[in-house]
């Protein structure tokens, strides 16, 4: 994340009051501190710029094919220099983290598609907006399988080629808001502008993805 956004250095700690706390070695409190398969939060000590990152494990009981995994947030501002970096951190996390897939979404639009994960005998309310419904983490085939779309995508070699990404007959609009990553994966925006599903035009491009890669969130078996 570092190298991805000039300027950003992760070096505080939270306290149990909220408190912003230095940590004078870093690498080495993360290392005596890691905790249930994750790491505890990190953030930057610019308040007008708040970066945080976190880590936990999900549970082989939750995830696909019963492999536990490491789950990775963070969080950026919604400014010009935040949506910035946007994809170049998200890029930086997945590769550093070895990870199947991942998303950078701005808040409004990620509460909405968090909400297309169904636990229907839980909860029996379609999603929002007319979004399809996902399966639940632990029902999907595999972990390469994204479980869901965001404002910018970061898709594996693996995952790419579980949804079949990219298809250059049917993938020349999203392939104009691509790239290769160097461990060949795919960094891909669904939209120039941050994502806003009370936009028409952002929620059309939320659906057509969805209707491309009908294997995301598990709905069609590849």
């Amino acid at each position: 994340m570092e190298r991805a956004a000039p300027g950003l250095h992760l070096g505080w700690m939270i306290s149990e009051k909220g408190q912003r706390i230095p940590l004078p070695d870093r690498d080495v409190w993360l290392a005596q501190t890691r905790m249930d398969g994750g790491f505890p939060l990190l953030r930057n000590g610019d308040d007008d710029f708040r970066v945080t990152v976190t880590g936990w494990e999900l549970s082989a009981a939750s995830s696909p094919e019963g492999q536990a995994q490491l789950v990775v947030e963070a969080v950026l501002p919604l400014t010009a220099d935040g949506v910035a970096v946007a994809a170049d951190v998200l890029a930086a996390i997945a590769e550093g983290a070895r990870a199947f897939w991942g998303h950078t979404t701005p808040f409004l639009a990620a509460v909405d598609i968090a909400r297309q994960t169904k636990n229907w005998a839980a909860n029996p309310q379609p999603p929002p907006r007319g979004l399809p419904a996902l399966k639940l983490s632990r029902n999907i085939s595999s972990p390469e399988i994204p479980h869901r779309l965001g404002w910018v995508n970061y898709w594996s070699a693996a995952a790419a080629r579980s949804i079949g990404f990219p298809d250059p007959a049917r993938d020349e609009d999203l392939l104009s808001r691509s790239r290769g990553t160097a461990a060949g994966g795919w960094v891909v925006r669904l939209t120039e502008a941050p994502l806003v599903l009370g936009n028409p035009a952002h929620l059309s491009a939320l659906m057509h993805a969805y209707e491309r890669f009908p294997q995301i969130g598990g709905r069609v078996v590849p």
